[in-house]
């Protein structure tokens, strides 16, 4: 099949089904990312119906993407996705929440998409997961440029929800242990790497 028109095809059935998937802006610099840093093997946390673990896997026939999803009928649709490509030797699909996933694996880098209240326990649960010059990107930091704007008029929802996505930007700035640079890219991409023990 067609790599590219199956490609628009899933953009397409994102946009009417209402699915969030990463902006085309911030997937072309994503996978440029991968290309540039010849990462191999990466975990992704929230699969939704595979377009960013497809796009991540067309980089390089070596690449592997092991991808998270808890909601059961995103995940049967992003088997079918992976499948149609014939990515499902290189794609490992795992249907949990995140948050219950273990393993001992370590990977090149881990990405980040999926409950934005929840960014900061991913971070920390799946840094041990990093290999020692790793990256762990993170997408929509900026969230429709929601993030530090005024809240007066949002939804309570929105608002808790825009006040965590505040407190991961000030965790990442904060963070001892990993440096991060932020990147106006879609909707906000966040690449954090491991501090060097003598830090410039």
């Amino acid at each position: 099949m067609d790599q590219e028109f199956f490609i628009r095809k899933m953009e397409k059935y994102a946009d009417e089904k209402g699915i969030p998937i990463m902006e085309k802006e911030g997937m072309n610099f994503l996978t440029e990312f991968i290309k540039l840093n010849k990462v191999k093997n990466i975990l992704e946390v929230g699969t939704a119906i595979g377009y960013s673990a497809i796009n991540m896997a067309l980089v390089d026939d070596d690449i592997t993407v092991t991808s998270i999803e808890r909601d059961k009928d995103r995940y049967i649709q992003a088997v079918k996705n992976i499948k149609n490509l014939g990515l499902d030797s290189r794609i490992t699909l795992i249907l949990a929440d995140a948050l219950d996933f273990n393993t001992s694996e370590e990977y090149d880098l881990i990405f980040i998409d999926a409950a934005k209240s929840q960014y900061i326990k991913f971070f920390n649960k799946f840094a041990t997961n990093l290999k020692t010059k790793g990256y762990i990107v993170t997408d929509n930091i900026n969230f429709h440029g929601l993030t530090n704007s005024d809240k007066t008029k949002m939804s309570r929802n929105l608002r808790q929800l825009i006040t965590k996505l505040e407190r991961y930007i000030d965790f990442l700035k904060n963070n001892d242990e990993f440096k991060t640079r932020f990147f106006e890219i879609g909707d906000g991409v966040a690449i954090s790497r491991r501090r060097k023990k003598k830090d410039e």
